[in-house]
């Protein structure tokens, strides 16, 4: 690898759309950039990101059109972060046509492709940053002997109106809220399960309500398996995500696989029970009985169980609520600037910025 120093930090994002790998370059970049650093952000054209990081200041932003490779040399002599897949692939190019070092933030835990360039692309990487300890395994059989850096998420530390909480609290009635914020795929988030269980609940008593926020591909399908249930109810996207977790009593998010699961760190920040699946990176953040209940996936039963649980328990629910709360202040976006900046500065990565000590939970693991 090359001995050249950068200064300029030059974050890649080339996903479509917005979701939580977006969210947090977002939360990172605006972070860095309130402690000084020198950045730019490499994206794709007319997505949400371009827009939504207008605001921050000093921060240069390159939107780049198909084929990516082609741009490579805008970025001569900076220092890549890339933060998901495409941009991991265009930071390679980048690397290889023009000599720029680079790492990337690894946020799933499927195993990556076998292909040769794939591979190459991990052994080329300066390291790689994992969110969990499921993550790590995944990238480690993969790639043995890759550099990695445990750093998870962050919460988004969404604001609360609590009027219009309050607002949305009425409009969903019943006794019990159950809320779910994802993206509607349910390969990966498992939201049939949860609209299954919904039935199994509401079946005894119509007073639960089973509010799914998020958009995505598999809608249609979950709409027709709520069967005109009144119980469960779709928002589709929202902005006010932080309203929406405050008008819930019980947050539940049964993924079938899960690299760590943001909204989880959100409905924590909330102050929220939760009910989760016991796979991949969850119980990263999610202890069983601790600071929330963990079921298997793929088993509606057991996630009705656990609501049944905890709406019949006040005591518990309280006693994980705040222990969810707690855990959650070590997963603001400001501790989730302090590890990357801690982790550029061990690749020798100068960026004229203070870097705070670092903390003993997380940290380099090869």
């Amino acid at each position: 690898m090359s001995e050249r120093r950068a200064t300029r930090l030059t974050h890649v994002n080339l996903a479509r759309g917005f979701r939580g790998g977006e969210r947090q370059t977002e939360l990172l970049i605006r972070e860095l950039a309130a402690r000084g650093v020198r950045q730019r952000v490499v994206l794709r054209h007319n997505e949400p990101l371009h827009a939504r990081l207008a605001d921050v200041p000093d921060l240069e932003r390159l939107p780049i059109g198909k084929p990516f490779a082609l741009n490579a040399r805008e970025v001569r002599g900076d220092f890549l972060h890339a933060h998901d897949g495409k941009g991991a692939h265009f930071a390679h190019a980048a690397h290889t046509l023009v000599g720029c070092d680079y790492v990337f933030t690894r946020r799933v835990d499927n195993v990556p492709s076998a292909s040769w360039l794939t591979r190459r692309m991990y052994r080329k990487a300066r390291g790689v940053a994992v969110l969990s300890r499921a993550i790590d395994r995944v990238v480690q059989a993969y790639a043995p002997g890759t550099s990695t850096e445990r750093i998870p998420s962050a919460a988004g530390s969404f604001q609360v109106d609590r009027v219009a909480a309050a607002a949305l609290r009425s409009e969903f009635g019943g006794g019990c809220v159950v809320g779910h914020v994802g993206a509607l795929d349910d390969s990966q988030k498992g939201q049939r399960d949860l609209i299954a269980a919904a039935h199994i609940l509401s079946a005894r008593d119509p007073d639960w309500r089973f509010v799914l926020v998020g958009g995505g591909r598999d809608e249609a399908m979950l709409r027709a398996l709520a069967d005109d249930n009144d119980a469960i109810r779709f928002t589709g996207h929202v902005d006010n995500v932080g309203d929406h977790l405050g008008a819930f009593d019980i947050f539940a998010f049964p993924s079938v696989h899960e690299g760590l699961g943001s909204a989880l760190l959100d409905a924590m920040y909330a102050g929220l029970p939760i009910v989760a699946s016991n796979v991949d990176g969850i119980p990263d953040i999610v202890s069983d009985e601790d600071n929330g209940l963990l079921v298997p996936p793929r088993s509606p039963q057991a996630l009705a169980d656990a609501l049944q649980r905890l709406r019949d328990d006040d005591e518990l629910a309280y006693r994980l609520a705040n222990a969810a709360s707690e855990k959650s202040l070590a997963y603001t976006a400001a501790a989730m600037a302090d590890r990357y900046l801690r982790w550029y500065q061990a690749l020798g990565l100068e960026l004229g910025v203070d870097v705070p000590a670092g903390d003993q939970e997380l940290g380099h693991t090869r």
